[in-house]
């Protein structure tokens, strides 16, 4: 039978369009666009007509689905090859191994044709003893130990009858455990009605109790949520807690032996039972086992995957406070608090450090100071880091405000991974004659401005709103987060004359290469006046070019289109509509152009000019808010001059709160008291809730009341289900 390929490029898009549910003409057009060498943020923005306005996150669902079934059809190719190699392969076994859905249904159907290593059923095959455990297997009435004695042979090594017998059993055990049917039948069955459970192994390396409550554990393998798989996993890994699955033994036997019509009340029944126990004990359990929890574990580090991205996308998408002069605030207690001044665009004018706290203690001085430099730099909005000290800082900020009844206000940021970029390579270039410490105050007082101009600098796996993010593949979170960043950097768009290299490598086909030339261009050549300019840049292909392109926006150019998220190669249809309804592009953002294209009909536009219908809405949109920023539309960061103590909050408080992360169980409220506030999952709102993420995200702005507090422990239990519901 000769081998054949049964990778089918048409049958593969047909397949990941059903599995993603998507309509076969979009799924067939995204995987010929990402094929040409489009980018995920280039066919979502500028190619609708041909995926039908499928967003980023469906795009990169499909390409996902796609590799993985163009990986499967690689591996049945192989294995029918290397079984056809055997000269073993029949009709029903490729039937079999093409129908398969997952690459572990086809690794079952090749496990009996893989070269082993000499096992005790190889071995026993070796003695001829084959014809012997065929002969059990057909249940016959005869005696079994007289038919063993017929194998004796000095030659072949076989001394006994007894060994006779238990060689003949290691090939029926060997037999049952590469039966692929058996196989994936205690599989689901493991899955479906398995209980996982774990026990203390060494209970002096739990020094804080964190892993008391799986001391004496068990749960069903179906239930389990993610965060308890993953809890398990790390405590097994530190050596603290043994974990096993256990499974209906007397149930998974009979089940196999009802497969192998074994009749117990023969003798060679009897013992072809024995031969399934041992196959299910020695050879399918502990595989199975492995495979049911590398199967949850996978699940469960999706799930916080998903978590730790849907938290980044929405801190990377908070609102910038643009326009502000800000004082940024990195607290501490020993080594003083930081101080830094930078202006509307972020460039910083000033630096310093102040004592207020112990063990310097040098208050009064530290006060006059930030009284002086608020004046001097005429400062409009503080922003203090949410570290170590943070709540004795904002206490001492508040008084200040509040002693010399200024309007200035204060923002508590996410100060995350702000340290880690502090000590990078990126802010020792940025700037090369401050201390760590003093960078990180900078880097504070930006993310106030541009949240996601600053964010950028850091590695996301640092920015602290994920769950268990280091118990999880590193390869598979790396994916996930630079996807989020990108998608974030792309939607939001890039002003090519002030963007870093950290944010330039995020735009849609650009790398780090690129975007340090961008930036080397522009420091040696001056501003870009217009988007052609850009082709100039050293390693910035046509191809790359097209990619880019609509996402880099040039404020003050040449070109007013420039500024827009329309890409050029649209610019002579825009400029012929304009010209139809009596306008120009200098007339982008005027309130007659923004009147004249209200009462334009779309669907009349996009025939005139040839363009599609969804092209031309985008157009329109950008015509009359050229510059648009997607993150002004949200609320804006909470605004505070006063702080409140733990003690001073009751039970049945109304407050309004900062979501700083969110959690399988629940979300963390920062409400402007030392610790943030739990908000159960099951206080979220009135009903079923299946994720916090499907009710609220970090940087939410929320309403929540005080369920509980506890201030020797530090803690405050919220809900977010009004009293009078």
């Amino acid at each position: 039978m000769p081998v054949e390929s049964v990778f089918d490029r048409e049958s593969l898009i047909k397949k990941a369009a059903q599995d993603e549910k998507l309509e076969l003409k979009k799924a067939r057009a995204v995987i010929g666009l990402i094929e040409e060498g489009n980018t995920v943020p280039f066919i979502a923005r500028y190619r609708k007509e041909m995926t039908g306005a499928l967003d980023e996150v469906q795009i990169q669902s499909l390409i996902n689905r796609w590799t993985y079934l163009q990986n499967l059809s690689g591996r049945k190719e192989e294995v029918i090859r290397l079984i056809e190699e055997q000269d073993k392969l029949t009709k029903e076994l490729k039937a079999a191994i093409l129908g398969a859905e997952k690459i572990q249904t086809v690794e079952d159907l090749y496990r009996p044709f893989k070269q082993k290593r000499r096992t005790k059923a190889a071995i026993a095959k070796e003695k001829g003893l084959m014809s012997f455990a065929e002969w059990l297997l057909a249940m016959p009435s005869s005696s079994v130990a007289a038919k063993a004695e017929t194998y004796i042979s000095d030659e072949k090594g076989i001394a006994s009858a007894e060994e006779a017998i238990e060689g003949a059993l290691h090939i029926i055990a060997e037999h049952a455990a590469d039966e692929a049917s058996i196989r994936q039948w205690i599989r689901d069955e493991t899955l479906r009605n398995g209980k996982i459970h774990s026990a203390v192994k060494k209970e002096e390396l739990d020094e804080k109790n964190i892993y008391e409550m799986y001391y004496s554990y068990e749960e069903p393998v179906a239930r389990i949520v993610p965060h308890r798989v993953l809890a398990l996993n790390r405590g097994e890994k530190e050596d603290i807690l043994k974990v096993g699955i256990q499974t209906d033994t007397e149930k998974i036997v009979r089940y196999m032996s009802k497969k192998y019509k074994v009749n117990d009340n023969l003798q060679s029944g009897v013992y072809v039972q024995q031969a399934l126990q041992d196959a299910f004990k020695r050879l399918i359990q502990p595989s199975v086992e492995r495979e049911v929890r590398n199967e949850l574990t996978e699940k469960a580090e999706d799930q916080a995957i998903h978590i730790f991205s849907e938290n980044l996308r929405k801190l990377l998408l908070q609102p910038p406070l643009k326009g502000r002069v800000v004082l940024g605030v990195d607290p501490a207690y020993r080594t003083g608090c930081k101080l830094a001044i930078v202006d509307e665009t972020g460039k910083m004018l000033y630096i310093s450090v102040i004592y207020p706290h112990p063990p310097k203690s040098k208050r009064d001085e530290a006060e006059a100071l930030v009284q002086q430099v608020m004046r001097e730099y005429e400062v409009e909005i503080i922003a203090i880091g949410n570290g170590t000290a943070s709540r004795e800082t904002e206490q001492f900020i508040a008084d200040i405000i509040k002693k010399n009844q200024q309007q200035t206000a204060y923002v508590i940021v996410n100060e995350a991974g702000a340290s880690v970029y502090s000590a990078s390579e990126t802010a020792r270039e940025e700037f090369p004659d401050l201390q760590v410490e003093e960078r990180s105050a900078v880097s504070i007082a930006r993310r106030l401005q541009d949240p996601l101009a600053e964010l950028v600098k850091i590695d996301p796996k640092s920015v602290g709103v994920g769950q268990y993010q280091h118990d999880v593949s590193q390869k598979k979170l790396n994916e996930s987060l630079s996807f989020v960043v990108e998608t974030a950097v792309n939607q939001v768009g890039v002003n090519l004359n002030t963007a870093s290299a950290s944010l330039l490598q995020y735009v849609a086909g650009l790398n780090k290469t690129v975007a340090n030339n961008i930036v080397k261009f522009r420091e040696e050549n001056g501003k870009f006046t217009n988007r052609s300019q850009v082709k100039k840049v050293p390693r910035l292909g046509l191809k790359t070019f097209e990619q880019c392109i609509g996402f880099l926006r040039i404020m003050d150019g040449k070109e007013p289109l420039d500024k827009t998220s329309i890409h050029p190669e649209n610019y002579p249809e825009v400029k012929e509509l304009l010209q139809s309804i009596g306008f120009t592009t200098s007339d982008t953002s005027t309130a007659k152009l923004t009147e004249a294209l209200g009462k334009l009909a779309v669907e009349q536009a996009a025939e005139k000019t040839g363009l599609g219908i969804l092209t031309m809405k985008d157009i329109t949109d950008a015509l009359q808010r050229p510059g648009r920023d997607p993150r002004d539309e949200l609320p804006a960061p909470l605004l505070k001059t006063g702080v409140m103590r733990l003690e001073d909050v009751k039970p049945g408080m109304e407050m309004q709160g900062t979501v700083r992360n969110v959690v399988d169980f629940g979300a963390f409220v920062d409400i402007g008291v030392k610790e943030d506030g739990l908000v159960h999952i099951s206080k979220m709102k009135k009903g079923f809730v299946k994720h916090p993420l499907d009710v609220t995200a970090v940087g939410d702005i929320v309403t929540v009341w005080i369920e509980g507090v506890d201030v020797k422990k530090g803690r405050v239990s919220l809900t977010m289900i009004s009293p009078g519901e």
